[in-house]
């Protein structure tokens, strides 16, 4: 039995190792870490913090087109927050789930619309920060973390009622949810984008520069729907946690 356990655990290492791609490593202390993402998540960071400032430096009570655009690019990500957490308890979580919305949004972007293969590096190559597993298994683990505090904060000690609801029965059921919803909403994430720079990749390999451009028009359009459905359904496991128990 000791065995089997052993060659169990070392073939789940072995696929943890598994790598999509290559990789400009940075060695900080004694960890390696993926330097292509900081550097791309950096750059999509940046971009959005400009946009911010100059958008909101100077609002006028007859805004201008700029001001316009962010009022709306707001009230669409306070609509988000607002359907699936409730208009009691929305208004708390905008922040979160606006960051969440724009920051996949801007990475799902720059990997779709930036030629990040014409960069030289010394080793790996650039690419959308949501195309790396471990970015999108770290969005999934904050939003895990965010809806456990939401649930606690509201319901207390008294959240942990709803694991074996309307059963004891369901228990085994209802913990394995709170493992398989961070595991779903890194891979659909990972997966979908990481398909799309593939077919991209392939498309500008195989025919002339302007055949892939529908390609990329689709692209681009499938890297916002990832990006909404992310933040939604981060929205609604928050509000699935504040419901709680004690408002059934």
């Amino acid at each position: 039995m000791y065995q089997e356990n052993s060659e169990i655990l070392l073939s789940f290492i072995e696929f943890c190792s598994v790598e999509v791609g290559k990789h400009l490593y940075w060695t900080i202390g004694n960890y390696n870490i993926h330097g292509q993402v900081f550097i791309v998540s950096w750059l999509v960071i940046s971009i959005l913090l400009i946009i911010s400032f100059v958008g909101t430096r100077n609002l006028a009570r007859i805004p201008s087109k700029l001001q316009n655009f962010m009022e709306f690019i707001l009230e669409f990500l306070q609509d988000i927050a607002k359907n699936q957490i409730g208009e009691h308890h929305y208004r708390s979580w905008v922040p979160y789930i606006a960051t969440i919305f724009l920051f996949i949004l801007g990475s799902n972007w720059a990997g779709a619309l930036i030629p990040w293969k014409l960069i030289n590096l010394p080793e790996g190559e650039l690419a959308a920060p949501t195309n790396d597993i471990n970015t999108t298994v770290a969005l999934s683990l904050l939003t895990s973390i965010a809806y456990f505090y939401a649930g606690l904060n509201k319901n207390g000690l008294g959240y942990f009622l709803r694991y074996i609801e309307p059963t004891p029965v369901l228990l085994p059921i209802n913990i394995l949810e709170d493992f398989t919803k961070p595991l779903s909403l890194s891979f659909r994430l990972f997966g979908n984008i990481l398909a799309d720079e593939l077919v991209v990749s392939v498309f500008t390999l195989l025919v002339p520069i302007l055949i892939p451009l529908p390609v990329m028009i689709l692209g681009l359009f499938a890297s916002s729907i990832q990006a909404l459905i992310f933040s939604t359904l981060s929205a609604a496991y928050i509000g699935e946690a504040i419901e709680g128990h004690g408002d059934h």
